[in-house]
């Protein structure tokens, strides 16, 4: 058998349609998508691992996972071949050889989401953005999001049920910004919790609102308790939008 070499693979997806990335039993997943894709075009089974889960309707602007296989000699003519076999929601932008040891999940070193709210109706983006015909105070949303570089533990957005040893995260980014009819969170942490980025959405909304203010969300993160945050955001309005390695895992 020829030696293996590891490779990562940039893609991108629309969720609408998927139960989440993560292959599992009776339901279609985008992981699993694209490991058949990979196996259609190598002639082999292949068992990939993603830097993150996303959850069911999330979509992915730029996820990568890594695989082994056999040199490929012709990116060009694999990146072809793969995005001619997988569902037109599911993208491959790129391949790169990395080093042996290199791990998409473990050696990722900051994760980005960004979250769409659409204050208007708009028939293009109903399975792309949460509408939400709210009136949003953005500022007072922007001044309870800084509030999130200054804790660690962030049990209170977290899903009850997960398989986690501990709640602390680094937060480095949170803020909104509106373009036009458009309101987009930045987020960009070290790790994310199950269900996290879009409790904090929803709670951040019920600020905007005027239902909540900076001192009740402060008092949100320091209870450590889910039930205290609002409720989450819908699905399809979040986009894991960037992952970041250390330039020394590549090749």
């Amino acid at each position: 058998m020829k030696a293996q070499k590891r490779y990562f693979l940039e893609v991108a997806y629309k969720g609408t349609r998927y139960h989440g990335w993560q292959v599992q039993p009776n339901a279609v997943t985008v992981q699993e998508e694209i490991d058949k894709a990979l196996a259609t075009i190598l002639r082999r089974k292949i068992d990939t691992m993603g830097s993150g889960r996303t959850d069911t309707g999330v979509h992915g602007k730029q996820q990568y996972l890594h695989f082994d296989s056999e040199e490929i000699l012709d990116k060009r003519t694999f990146l072809k071949k793969a995005n001619a076999v997988l569902p037109k929601d599911i993208s491959i932008y790129d391949l790169r050889e990395v080093k042996a040891e290199a791990h998409a999940r473990f050696d990722a070193v900051w994760r980005s989401y960004e979250y769409y709210i659409s204050l208007r109706k708009n028939p293009f983006e109903e399975e792309l953005s949460w509408q939400c015909y709210y009136s949003l105070d953005v500022e007072a949303m922007n001044e309870a999001a800084k509030l999130l570089l200054k804790y660690r533990d962030f049990e209170c957005f977290s899903k009850v049920k997960t398989e986690v040893n501990h709640f602390e995260c680094e937060i480095k980014t949170a803020y909104w910004e509106q373009k036009d009819q458009h309101l987009i969170f930045h987020i960009t942490a070290n790790r994310f919790l199950r269900g996290m980025v879009r409790a904090i959405v929803g709670t951040l909304v019920e600020v905007g609102t005027g239902k909540m203010d900076k001192e009740g969300f402060r008092a949100i993160l320091e209870s450590k308790s889910r039930t205290k945050a609002g409720a989450a955001a819908p699905a399809r309005g979040l986009f894991l939008s960037r992952v970041i390695y250390p330039e020394e895992i590549f090749i």
